[in-house]
């Protein structure tokens, strides 16, 4: 194997459990079924720093974690499948945004942190699109009488990821003001510097 897809792997490895150890601080509760929390901001660096494919394997590895660690919350197995394996890994897709990202910091352009804000946008939109779709099909009863549940998993995902969303950004916009280098490969640190 080539030391340079092992870094990638190794790195993918270590931001599942520091998402996790993250995960595991506690989160900001608005209800029971609305919690706001930056435990996505690892696999959020990490798809911005190495990609899409790397992103994705990094979210699959936490909500991996969750699952046997047993932090899941679990009411059936394809709603593990949904919300733990996909709805995870989904977080990757924030690396769509990588190389605008790598680019603007090494160019120093303001717009770096447009593209940042893009990538945690992405990558909550892509998580949260999953969730609610098992809060429809699983979560239902939690519904009050006169809500649909549509409505009310809309309502209950829209403001965890959108809390997230703007918590996270906050984070990842205090780390690159003061550590740029966590979104850039080491492999182009030099350039940026």
């Amino acid at each position: 194997m080539q030391t340079g897809k092992l870094v990638k792997l190794v790195e993918a490895s270590i931001m599942a459990v520091f998402a996790l150890l993250v995960d595991l601080l506690p989160s900001i509760k608005l209800s029971p079924s609305i919690s706001i929390s930056f435990a996505m901001v690892p696999i959020l660096i990490l798809a911005m720093r190495r990609g899409v494919g790397i992103g994705l394997l990094g979210g699959f590895l936490w909500g991996t974690l969750q699952v046997v660690l047993g932090e899941a919350w679990i009411v059936a197995p394809s709603q593990v499948i949904i919300e733990y394996f996909i709805a995870f890994t989904c977080i990757g897709f924030a690396g769509l945004v990588s190389k605008r990202v790598t680019r603007s910091l090494q160019q120093k352009n303001v717009s770096a942190i447009l593209f940042v804000l893009a990538g945690v946008m992405i990558g909550t939109v892509a998580r949260y699109f999953w969730h609610f779709i098992a809060g429809v099909v699983y979560f239902a009863e939690y519904a009050p009488e006169n809500l649909s549940p549509w409505i009310f998993s809309l309502y209950a995902n829209g403001l965890t990821a959108l809390g997230s969303a703007i918590l996270c950004f906050i984070v990842i916009n205090l780390l690159v003001k003061t550590r740029k280098q966590l979104l850039i490969p080491e492999e182009l640190v030099d350039r940026a510097a």
